[in-house]
C-alpha cells in the first residue's frame, strides 16, 4: 500500500491537550497519523509519496471533536409534541410510543444514522458514541448495528457502537453482544477494529430502566470480549426510581453490582452529592456532561467543576435529537462553560475543549484520539477565524467557544482523510441525506 501523506499549511494557531507550542506552519499526517512535522521537514519533504495539501490560512487547528455521548435513532424524532418541558418520565413513554407507532427498523436507523454524523462531521466531530436503545422484536440485532456502521463507514466518521438496553432481556440482550461482534468487527482487539473506525460497547439505559441481571449480564458479556461499559446515572428518573424499587441512590446500586469501574464512562450525573463525587474519583470512572439535553428539559445540571477538581475525566455529549434537537458538540462546550457557574465554578474555555475532545476519547479507552501528539490518529478540524465575528478576540482559540455560537468548521480531516472541504462534505451530498429521512420520517407518520 502507497504512503498518503496530508499536509495542513498555514494555520494561525494549533492546540492540542499533550502537545505544547505546536508549529502552526504545518501539521502533517502520513498514513493516517500525526508525525511530527515541522518546518524542517515540510521544507525537505518527509517522504517521496505524493502529497496533498489542505488550506488552514487564517484558520485555527483542534483535535476532532469526540461526541461522548449521542442517540443517533433520535435525529429522526426531533422536537415530537409533547416532548419538551415535561418531567423526565413523560418524555420516556412518549419516546416509546413514538418508536413503536415509526416502527424502528435498520432502514430508518440507516438514514437517521447518516444524517446525524453527517451533522456531527458538519459541526467538527469525528467520532460518535451512539447509545442504541431501541431494539423491536423480529428485527435481528446485527442489523440494527450494521445499520449504524455502514452510515458511519459512507461517510468516514469514527462511530462507537453502544448496545444498549432498556428493559430488554438481559441474556438475549448479551447474547447480541456477540453476534454484533462477530458479524461487525472482525479481527478487533478490545471491542475496536484495526483501522480504529469502528467500536464496540455495552451499556444498560440505567437503573430505572434495568435491573442487576442485565447490569450482571453485559458486564460479563464486556469482560470476555474486552468491551468498554456505559450508562447513565442520576437524572430525575433515575434517582427518582432507584428510591421507589430499591431504597437506594443509583450509584451505589452501580457500585454493589460492580459498574463503578475504570471501564464505565457514566452519563449525565445531574443530581450527584459530595461523597458520590469522592467515590466516582476514587475508582477511576469517567464520566460524560450532557447540559443541552438536561438544560432544556429541567433535567438539572451536572456539577461538572466538582467532578473535574475530584479528578473525574469528564466528557461531552449532546445526548439524542429527542432532547437536544441540535448535534453541534462546540456550541454544547459552550454551553457547559457558560452554566458551570451555577453547579460550582466557572469552566476555562480550554478546560471545555478537553471535555470536547481528549476526556471524550479517554472515557472510550482510545488515547489516540483527541490529540495531535506524534503517533495519535490524525483527526483535526480546520476552524476559520477570518470572519467579523472572530474580530477583536484577543485569544483564538479560546475564542472558538465564546464566539460565534453556530461556528461551523471549515475543514475535517479523519484518519488523514479530509471527509469536509470548504464547509461541505466530500462523502455525501448533505441535501441527498436530508431528503431520505424526510421520506422515511413521513413515511412512518413521524410527528405526526
Amino acid at each position: 500500500m502507497s504512503t498518503r501523506v496530508l499536509r495542513v499549511t498555514g494555520a494561525s494557531a494549533v492546540w492540542s491537550p499533550g502537545r505544547a507550542g505546536i508549529d502552526p506552519a504545518v501539521v502533517e499526517c502520513v498514513d493516517g497519523r500525526v508525525a511530527p512535522g515541522t518546518r524542517a521537514t515540510a521544507a525537505a519533504g518527509t517522504t517521496d509519496a505524493p502529497v496533498e495539501t489542505l488550506d488552514a490560512e487564517g484558520g485555527v487547528i483542534t483535535p476532532g471533536l469526540v461526541n461522548a455521548h449521542h442517540h443517533l435513532l433520535q435525529s429522526a424524532f426531533r422536537t415530537l409534541p409533547g416532548t419538551r418541558g415535561v418531567e423526565m418520565a413523560v418524555w420516556l413513554a412518549r419516546m416509546r410510543e413514538a418508536y413503536a407507532a415509526a416502527r424502528v427498523d435498520p432502514e430508518l436507523v440507516g438514514a437517521a444514522a447518516r444524517v446525524a454524523l453527517a451533522e456531527s462531521l458538519l459541526c467538527g466531530v469525528t467520532t460518535v458514541a451512539d447509545h442504541h436503545l431501541t431494539w423491536p422484536g423480529g428485527v435481528d440485532p446485527v442489523h440494527i448495528a450494521g445499520a449504524a456502521f455502514a452510515a458511519a463507514q459512507a461517510l468516514g466518521a469514527r462511530v462507537a457502537f453502544v448496545r444498549g438496553t432498556a428493559g430488554d432481556d438481559p441474556d438475549a440482550a448479551a447474547a447480541s453482544v456477540h453476534e454484533i461482534h462477530d458479524a461487525h468487527l472482525s479481527g478487533a482487539i478490545g471491542g475496536v477494529t484495526g483501522d480504529g473506525m469502528r467500536q464496540l460497547a455495552v451499556g444498560p439505559s440505567g437503573v430505572h430502566a434495568d435491573g442487576a441481571d442485565t447490569f450482571a449480564a453485559l458486564g460479563e458479556v464486556a469482560r470476555r470480549l474486552g468491551l468498554r461499559r456505559r450508562t447513565q446515572a442520576n437524572e430525575q428518573v433515575d434517582v427518582a426510581r432507584a428510591a421507589e424499587e430499591y431504597g437506594r441512590r443509583p450509584i451505589d446500586l452501580l457500585d454493589e453490582w460492580g459498574w463503578i469501574a475504570p471501564d464505565v464512562t457514566l452519563a449525565h450525573l445531574c443530581d450527584i452529592t459530595g461523597p458520590e463525587v469522592e467515590l466516582l474519583a476514587r475508582s477511576g470512572v469517567t464520566a460524560t456532561h450532557a447540559p443541552a439535553c438536561d438544560l432544556p428539559m429541567g433535567w438539572g445540571v451536572a456539577p461538572v467543576a466538582r467532578l473535574l477538581d475530584a479528578g473525574v475525566t469528564v466528557g461531552l455529549g449532546t445526548s439524542g435529537g429527542g432532547s437536544n434537537d441540535a448535534g453541534h458538540l462546540l456550541a454544547d462546550a459552550r454551553l457547559a462553560m457558560q452554566v458551570a457557574p451555577l453547579a460550582g465554578r466557572p469552566l476555562d474555555a480550554l478546560e471545555a475543549l478537553r471535555m470536547a475532545t481528549v476526556c471524550g476519547a479517554d472515557g472510550l479507552g482510545r488515547s489516540e484520539l483527541g490529540r495531535l501528539t506524534p503517533g495519535a490518529a490524525a483527526d483535526l478540524v480546520v476552524w476559520d477565524v477570518s470572519g467579523a465575528a472572530d474580530a477583536g478576540v484577543a485569544d483564538p482559540v479560546r475564542g472558538l467557544l465564546w464566539a460565534d455560537p453556530g461556528r461551523r468548521p471549515r475543514h475535517v480531516v479523519v484518519g488523514g482523510r479530509v471527509v469536509v472541504r470548504d464547509f461541505e462534505l466530500v462523502t455525501a451530498d448533505e441535501r441527498e441525506l436530508a431528503g431520505d429521512l424526510r421520506r422515511e420520517c413521513g413515511r412512518r407518520g413521524i410527528g405526526r
